[in-house]
């Protein structure tokens, strides 16, 4: 059974950095795109970053330049580390995974509908 488990969310001030965390548990598929998809009340659900086995990453348009995914794969976790947050960052950030080999389909970042594997989510609030 594939788990996914997220941390590292919190209240920061614009400007301000925060690291999430997701450990992963019960994978056993050779190849993946694992990411980070975060959303916010009456909004859709949008891709952040994600990274596939060979290590190449993707990201939303929107954190590019301020957001890094990274990965350890001894420990089993993905990492997102958001740097010049600002209020529009606000969301509840979910980690997911797939046996994909690439994150992108037709150019553009998988669709969360995609993703079979989700974590239950870490609150992300940036005041002003």
């Amino acid at each position: 059974q594939v788990q996914l488990v997220e941390s590292g969310g919190g209240s920061v001030q614009s400007g301000g950095s925060l690291r999430l965390s997701c450990v992963v548990s019960g994978y056993t598929y050779s190849t993946y795109c694992m990411g980070w998809f975060r959303q916010s009340p009456g909004k859709e659900r949008e891709g952040v970053a994600a990274i596939n086995h060979y290590g190449v990453p993707t990201y939303g348009d929107s954190v590019k330049g301020r957001f890094t995914i990274s990965q350890d794969n001894a420990q089993k976790t993905l990492f997102l580390q958001m740097n010049s947050l600002n209020p529009e960052d606000t969301a509840m950030y979910y980690c997911a995974a797939h046996p994909f080999s690439s994150c992108r389909q037709g150019g553009r970042f998988r669709r969360p509908a995609d993703f079979d594997y989700w974590g239950q989510g870490t609150q992300v609030t940036v005041s002003s």
